[in-house]
């Protein structure tokens, strides 16, 4: 019996977990996520072709250097701002806020310290300028519909497309 292989127009759905370069777990998924191989996925492109030709049950891991994962940390992200200034909602760690540019982009900012009086907010995504490995699991594979492959996005029995 062939068994099915992650290659051009199937749904992959996979599990995995990301570790910092001293091999700690700083993100795990044990929800299956699924993509169409080949299509518009977000899936990083170096993952996709680690899980070119695999099955389910196969583990990959990928190593990516923060210029093919998130990206370098931008001090033009980061903002220190005088607590007084700031909204208490946003006088914890953690807390967000979105600040929209005069083109009408959308960016979130997340609380990442406060001390001697001053708030910082990070724009950067958690893990800029860090090296990742992602350790993933393929948990199954299916033919894609004809929608999904035109779309090149996984979608729901309703028809709505999937993370």
């Amino acid at each position: 019996m062939t068994r099915t292989t992650a290659c051009a127009d199937k749904a992959v759905s996979i599990t995995y977990s990301i570790t910092d370069v001293e091999d700690n777990v700083i993100e795990q998924h044990d929800v299956p996520v699924t993509y169409i191989h080949g299509g518009k996925s977000k899936i990083f492109p170096e993952i996709e072709r680690a899980l070119q030709g695999r099955t389910v049950d196969d583990h990959v891991s990928v190593t990516l250097s923060p210029a093919a994962a998130f990206g370098p940390h931008r001090e033009d992200l980061t903002i220190a701002e005088a607590i007084a200034n700031v909204p208490p909602q946003y006088q914890r760690i953690g807390a967000e806020v979105q600040f929209q540019n005069e083109s009408g982009d959308v960016k979130t900012f997340v609380v990442s310290k406060i001390e001697d009086g001053m708030v910082t907010l990070d724009g950067n995504h958690p893990f800029a300028g860090k090296a990742v490995t992602f350790h993933v699991t393929v948990v199954a594979i299916r033919d894609a519909t004809p929608q999904e492959i035109g779309s090149g996005e996984a979608m729901d029995a309703e028809g709505g497309t999937l993370q």
